[in-house]
């Protein structure tokens, strides 16, 4: 028996595909499937599944299919389709930072109309400027997540946790997770920052209107180094090397967002608010710093449009927390963790502040990633540090609202 060439296999496989997509197609066609709309976004696992799961009702309801593209480097990937105009209908972008850069070019279309603006705070849905010189609404928060979070086994008394934040090595910290390394530290910095010198200072210096050279600044940076044993070179050796992502013993502390309550939960997990833990903090502090995703439109579409107002249906069930005040809270008897972060973002927004690097252009953010990482390695170099960042910061950019004091406008 001959067996067929290699050549000859490769022909009937694409001929295969084709049909296949043919075939599919066709059955789409005959349903009645209207059109599609491509997405972009970073959600993977859990949060990519609970995605997809009301991406598939969103389909079933209005036959419009989804083209889902995933990736761990949005900016990277978003600004190449924007420069070989190949952009998606829709991208979802952890914080306001680049949208509000794109608003301001022209690239983004409005949201005004598509959905009830009102069931959302102003922290997390400003009206900012467009190309046009007029304000207008541009993004949509789908996914909200806590800050300014300590977790800590369950059963702790106050005195044990400030006990185990007083000493290096009673702290959970890793900087590595690919392109993005030295996040968790930004994120440290931030906070310590907003319990040290308020939300009018941590606006003002979020924006650019405080210099990073700023001995309020300088502060922040060196009470976490402090706090983390920065220069101690054994200690951040395993700092820069180990990943975000790994567990954390029970008898450790964690400066973490909402996303790690599933990590903690088996041994009971609970948090604190930061100001407990944090040398410095204002008595009065009780201000958590906030991340979310954000949806925006870049191709004017039906069916983009229509995907816009689903993601604000507070019915629609996406990854955790919705920041629409319709949308039902997490029933508390089968998640009371869940139940208390949620209560804390839908709670009073004058106590929220945005996670201050998510705001910041792509090229200062990921610079201030960097300055972390040297700073645990050299914290003598601080001031270099900062006087670059500094250099970086000078250029103008647009602004919103960080805190939902309010004080800034765009």
């Amino acid at each position: 028996m001959t067996r067929p060439s290699p050549r000859t296999l490769g022909i009937v496989c694409v001929c295969l595909l084709v049909l296949t997509a043919g075939v599919t197609a066709g059955v789409r066609w005959a349903r009645g499937w209207t059109g599609s709309v491509t997405v972009l976004a970073n959600w993977s696992g859990g949060e990519k599944e609970q995605f997809e799961r009301a991406m598939e009702r969103f389909e079933d309801e209005y036959r419009i299919d989804v083209v889902y593209q995933g990736s761990s480097a949005l900016s990277q990937v978003l600004a190449a389709d924007l420069a070989a105009g190949t952009q998606p209908d829709v991208a979802v972008l952890p914080g306001p930072g680049e949208l509000m850069a794109y608003a301001a070019e022209g690239r983004l279309e409005p949201l005004d109309g598509l959905f009830e603006a009102g069931a959302y705070d102003r922290v997390w849905m400003p009206k900012v400027v467009g190309e046009d010189g007029r304000e207008r609404t541009y993004w949509l928060p789908v996914k909200t997540g806590l800050k300014s979070m300590v977790w800590h086994a369950g059963g702790l008394s106050a005195d044990e946790i400030a006990r185990t934040a007083d000493g290096p090595d009673g702290w959970c910290l890793a900087m590595e997770s690919g392109a993005t390394s030295g996040w968790p530290g930004t994120d440290w910095v931030e906070d310590v920052l907003l319990q040290q010198a308020g939300p009018g200072v941590y606006e003002q210096w979020a924006t650019g209107g405080i210099p990073w050279t700023d001995a309020r600044v300088r502060k922040a940076w060196r009470t976490w180094g402090d706090m983390v044993g920065a220069g101690d070179r054994t200690r951040v050796d395993h700092l820069l090397r180990d990943n975000f992502a790994q567990g954390c013993p029970r008898q450790r502390l964690e400066h973490q967002g909402s996303f790690r309550d599933t990590r903690w939960k088996p041994v009971g997990g609970d948090f604190v608010h930061s100001a407990e833990v944090i040398p410095g903090a204002r008595a009065d502090s009780g201000h958590w710093e906030v991340s979310g995703d954000l949806a925006a439109m870049l191709n004017a579409t039906d069916e983009a449009r229509q995907l816009i107002r689903f993601l604000a249906d507070p019915r629609t069930g996406l990854p955790d927390f919705s920041a629409n005040k319709k949308a039902a809270a997490p029933n508390g008897s089968e998640d009371p963790l869940k139940r208390k972060i949620s209560s804390i973002l839908r709670g009073s927004e004058r106590h929220l502040c945005w996670d201050a690097s998510d705001t910041m252009p792509p090229a200062l953010r990921n610079a201030f990633h960097q300055a972390v990482l040297r700073f645990l390695v050299a914290p003598d170099r601080l001031d270099d540090q900062l006087r670059a960042l500094e250099a970086l910061s000078a250029e103008p950019r647009p602004t919103l609202p960080v805190c939902g004091t309010g004080r800034t406008t765009p």
